[in-house]
């Protein structure tokens, strides 16, 4: 096979991720990585949702829906931490990530559009921890920002589950044949996320 040792390496990964997540505790990995990504965890849990659902295409809505109730009780974990823990915790995850600089943007985001702001980043690749946090911080109304959240996150995941619901054999063969370019692609999205925060605003 051409590529060498970081192809073999990247196939031996999603061939052991295959498997392991069909193990009983494997939705629980999938509902933590989703609480801990719109909070602070830097890989979106799409990558363990489309594995678990091309695992196993019939259940693809229940992962569906497990990403999302983990997604949003994550997101209310990032509103909570802006909102008590501004200054000792969210302004280090934030500065972590490079985006300081944006915090005050995304406030003004949000009392321009409010809803708006934490729907479009619960969908695109632009970092929602970022809108989580900033939420609570400038104390957007909670029950706006729920239903936000839970309208964008769970969008995004059916249509991912959907898809490989529909197409899941096929889906699974053009996965593994282009496995290293859609590894390439899905970086280079997470990539985009952040210097559309960086650099559009």
């Amino acid at each position: 096979m051409s590529g060498g040792p970081r192809r073999s390496l990247l196939r031996r990964a999603y061939d052991w991720g295959l498997e392991w997540v069909q193990r009983p505790h494997g939705e629980w990995v999938l509902f933590l990585l989703a609480v801990a990504e719109s909070s602070f965890f830097p890989i979106p849990p799409d990558v363990f949702l489309i594995v678990l659902a091309i695992a196993t295409p019939k259940r693809a809505f229940r992962y569906a829906a497990i990403c999302s109730v983990g997604s949003v009780l994550g997101g209310m974990l990032g509103y909570g931490l802006g909102l008590l823990f501004m200054n000792s915790v969210g302004h280090r995850i934030i500065d972590f990530y490079g985006l300081t600089d944006k915090f005050a943007v995304a406030g003004d985001l949000y009392r321009r559009y409010d809803a708006w702001a934490v729907g479009a980043a619960g969908f695109t690749p632009i970092p929602y921890k970022l809108f989580t946090i900033t939420a609570g911080a400038f104390r957007i109304d909670f029950f706006t920002f729920v239903l936000a959240s839970l309208a964008s996150r769970s969008a995004r995941f059916f249509l991912v589950a959907g898809f490989i619901y529909r197409f899941g054999a096929s889906v699974r063969y053009f996965i593994e044949r282009y496995f290293n370019l859609l590894t390439f692609a899905f970086l280079g999205l997470l990539i985009l996320g952040y210097l559309l925060i960086k650099w559009a605003f």
